[in-house]
């Protein structure tokens, strides 16, 4: 039988160790056909200040023989049951592009369930709940599909030219821009934490007026951020982006 702390365990990455001491934890979710060690580089350089859990999906890595999962809710309803025994202490939430979305609603799960509010989301690259719909990449062949992943440059180029590897991992790619792409919201919904919505200026997925009505979806604080890039932004500002997160999360646990 599977304990709580195991399958927390098989969701959860920590990169650094003597960070699990941190006073606050931020759980990291990355984009569609991302995995945990996306997040590997910010956890190295937020050192032991914050504990960085990042979040291995189902159908990917060591987690690749199992079923992956194309529905935002249904993925988020799995997530929030296997990451409870980590809400033991202040948590906030940072998802890049479909990761933002799953953070929205794993943030909502844990409002409701009211067992340790979020003390902040970050969603980056990603325009707002509210605002999606209409792409369909996932229905692209292939070859398409291939071609989709590397102008957004969010592919190791090596990974790209590896085309046994590629076909490997197209299923857990094609699953994730399913569940990004057919994500409807139909009622309005805020949060109570404060959102900070991170831009990439020149990013072809998310206007600056998409991602800006993330200010929708809370009652507290919003706080838009503009980096110089296209979607995957956040590869060349991670010294930036550390400082941000250390000082919006020093204040939310002050």
């Amino acid at each position: 039988m599977t304990t709580a702390s195991q399958e927390s365990a098989r969701w959860a990455r920590r990169f650094v160790p003597a960070a699990e001491r941190a006073p606050v934890r931020l759980l990291c979710l990355p984009h569609a056909g991302g995995s945990a060690s996306y997040f590997h580089p910010l956890a190295r350089l937020l050192d032991t200040r914050v504990d960085v859990l990042a979040v291995q999906y189902p159908g990917r890595q060591d987690r690749r023989l199992e079923a992956c999962i194309d529905d935002i809710r249904v993925l988020a309803d799995a997530a929030f049951e296997a990451l409870r025994p980590v809400l033991d202490r202040p948590v906030a939430l940072f998802g890049h592009s479909m990761g933002a979305t799953l953070g929205f609603e794993l943030a909502r799960r844990i409002e409701a369930a009211d067992e340790a509010n979020p003390v902040r989301l970050f969603a980056s690259g990603r325009r707002a709940p509210a605002t999606q719909g209409g792409d369909l990449v996932h229905r692209f062949d292939d070859d398409r599909l291939l071609g989709e992943l590397a102008s957004l440059s969010g592919t190791d180029v090596r990974v790209l030219g590896d085309e046994e590897m590629m076909r490997s991992v197209l299923p857990a790619i094609r699953a994730d821009y399913k569940a990004a792409e057919s994500y409807r919201l139909t009622e309005q919904v805020r949060l109570r934490c404060p959102i900070t919505a991170l831009a990439g200026d020149a990013d072809p997925k998310a206007s600056l007026d998409d991602v800006r009505a993330w200010q929708r979806h809370t009652t507290a604080e919003f706080d838009l951020r503009v980096y110089p890039g296209g979607h995957f932004f956040l590869a060349e500002h991670g010294q930036a982006i550390v400082q941000l997160i250390t000082e919006q999360l020093t204040v939310c646990t002050a």
